[in-house]
């Protein structure tokens, strides 16, 4: 807990090992290694240009940008010199870009492209502030402010190293370091005030969770916008990991086998792809393949079960489990690069069912647990100590407990310094004693594990007074590879029911197997494939209480996405939403009982 600033941990890593590589990158077809002092004298510049631009201590700096080393490179130079990073999703409307750039008062955007400086001047009178936009892959443009990347680095050539050396200086633990604006699943997006104490304080309370080694390297998927990227981007800082970066999402797959990272984090709908797609496989192979597989996997769940009780396995067992990973396993293994020791996964509810699945196959995943305003960490599973189904103890340094009515609350030096320009927000939030109200339901076991239950304002109470969890459901749902996404909804009615959406690859696959169309823009008004999903919903009632059983569905076009408003950047359900889209349909469910 000695440094005093990012930029100090930072620099105490680059004077321990200046020439170790720090990150990578793909430039030409080719991975390039970037070392530490290399990152450093970059991210120097970046912070002189920025104050020759005019930024001051304490001033926000927007980044509007998918994930790559430059988005790294330029949050180290805002906070260097002083200043605040901003993270706006690339995915994000013309509109809530300019809301959050307005909001925090901010006059220098750092954008990727020019389809994102595009975005912006769609709505250029709605962000007068703004002085400069500095591109990262673009050419200058004098008459409306834009810079090069090239030129900007040139701006602070004659910045003096004394003078950022003052301003790197007189950065407090307590300073901002970052606004994250919240996904916005109901109302307006707020921007949480994460502090240089908070980021160093929750890397090294993970940093004492997690199995990190000397020689580690990690791949990094997630938007940069979200603090959960953050987060495990300054873990690996912190650890002296070297963090290559993924293509792009569609390129995690081909960097994985690539880059062969030792960990990686993720949200829990990419461990969902996975698994549905190795199912989908060895249905479609079939034959002797399906019986090998489904054998092996019986193999590894014995052996995974015995682990996660503390017992031994026994030598036949083990011997077995050997010849299930030699002749199935390592091949999923070696789809994720294989010498992956652990995972982590954060952001949403991970199922159970999939956590369980990929340690049989010899794939260790720990849930977490954070939000935004606890600078998106407060518990983890730990790799020698696990329980699946639940986010683990909380991290050294925390405090953790349970309201009357089971909410979450926390407490310690993560918790965020309070909403940007809404102190009502932050009172209703944080108490006056520091403890954060998460708004999630949770059992905390003998052990200390928590388990969340579900969202306080997401709960359902039906006609019948009973407390149901739409998450619940929705997994279970889920866990068909023919559907791709849910949503439960029954509050105050005397059933639930359910929206789905159809995996774009399963389904239609499903229908050309059996002679249909499998034109996905007309699919799910199939009979065969309502008949279907029917089937699928059915088993999944199995497994849910009577009150909690899906009695009517639905099946709507297309998918729930970022695109179409239906998802948060990280992939959770706006309910209000998708609900308020779908309202009539919801209805006419309801009127036909």
């Amino acid at each position: 807990m000695s440094d005093s600033s990012i930029y100090a941990m930072f620099h105490r890593i680059v004077s321990n090992r200046p020439d170790g590589v720090g990150y990578r990158t793909k430039r030409g077809g080719a991975w390039v290694d970037v070392t530490w002092r290399e990152t450093e004298d970059t991210v120097r510049r970046i912070a002189r240009s920025l104050i020759a631009l005019g930024a001051k201590h304490g001033d926000r700096i927007c980044i509007l940008a998918d994930t790559r080393i430059e988005w790294m490179e330029c949050d180290l130079g805002i906070t260097t010199c002083g200043g605040a990073t901003v993270g706006i999703y690339p995915s994000s409307l013309a509109e809530d870009c300019a809301y959050i750039i307005e909001h925090c008062d901010a006059d220098i955007v750092i954008v990727e492209n020019d389809d994102q400086l595009r975005k912006l001047t769609t709505v250029r009178n709605d962000i007068p502030r703004v002085r400069h936009f500095v591109m990262i892959d673009g050419a200058d443009d004098d008459a409306h402010g834009v810079l090069s990347w090239a030129t900007f680095l040139e701006r602070g050539s004659g910045v003096p190293d004394a003078d950022l050396d003052a301003r790197i200086a007189a950065i407090g633990r307590d300073d901002l370091a970052s606004l994250v604006y919240t996904s916005g699943t109901t109302g307006v997006p707020k921007g949480a005030m994460i502090t240089h104490g908070n980021m160093l304080f929750s890397s090294e309370s993970a940093t004492g969770c997690l199995q990190v080694l000397d020689g580690d390297s990690t791949l990094l998927f997630l938007p940069l916008a979200h603090v959960f990227a953050r987060l495990i981007a300054y873990v690996s800082m912190r650890n002296d990991v070297t963090l290559a970066f993924a293509e792009s999402i569609q390129k995690v797959a081909e960097n994985l086998r690539e880059v062969r990272p030792h960990y990686i984090a993720s949200v829990p709908r990419i461990f969902e792809k996975v698994y549905d797609k190795i199912l989908a496989g060895v249905h479609e192979a079939g034959g002797l393949k399906a019986k090998l597989f489904f054998w092996a996997l019986g193999v590894g769940t014995r052996v995974s079960r015995l682990r996660q009780d503390g017992k031994p396995v026994p030598a036949f067992l083990g011997m077995k489990y050997a010849l299930a990973t030699r002749l199935v396993f390592h091949k999923i293994q070696a789809a994720l690069g294989g010498q992956l020791r652990w995972a982590v996964s954060g952001a949403a509810p991970l199922n159970k069912t999939i956590a369980e699945f990929f340690h049989a196959c010899g794939i260790l995943i720990l849930e977490g647990l954070g939000m935004t305003e606890n600078t998106s960490f407060t518990n983890v599973n730990r790799y020698d100590n696990n329980k699946f189904g639940t986010v683990g103890p909380v991290g050294p340094g925390i405090e953790m407990k349970l309201a009357d009515d089971g909410e979450i609350l926390f407490r310690g030096p993560n918790v965020m310094k309070g909403y940007f320009k809404n102190p009502e927000a932050t009172a209703e939030t944080i108490d006056p004693d520091g403890w954060l109200y998460t708004g999630d339901i949770g059992e905390i076991d003998a052990d200390g594990f928590l388990k969340i239950t579900d969202r306080k304002k997401d709960l359902i109470i039906t006609a019948g007074g009973k407390n149901v969890a739409p998450q619940r459901i929705e997994q279970f749902l889920k866990m068909s590879r023919y559907v791709s996404a849910a949503m439960a909804y029954g509050d105050r009615r005397k059933f639930i029911t359910a929206l789905v959406t159809l995996d774009p690859e399963q389904a239609p696959a499903w229908a050309k197997a059996h002679g249909l169309d499998p034109d996905p823009a007309h699919l799910h008004e199939r009979p065969e494939i309502v008949g279907l999903i029917e089937s699928e919903i059915a088993a999944a009632n199995q497994k849910l209480a009577s009150y909690e059983s899906v009695k009517k569905f639905r099946i709507v076009p297309g998918d729930f996405t970022v695109e179409s408003g239906d998802l948060t950047p990280t992939l959770k359900l706006k309910r209000k939403v998708v609900t308020a889209k779908y309202q009539d349909l919801i209805d006419r469910m309801y009127a036909e009982a």
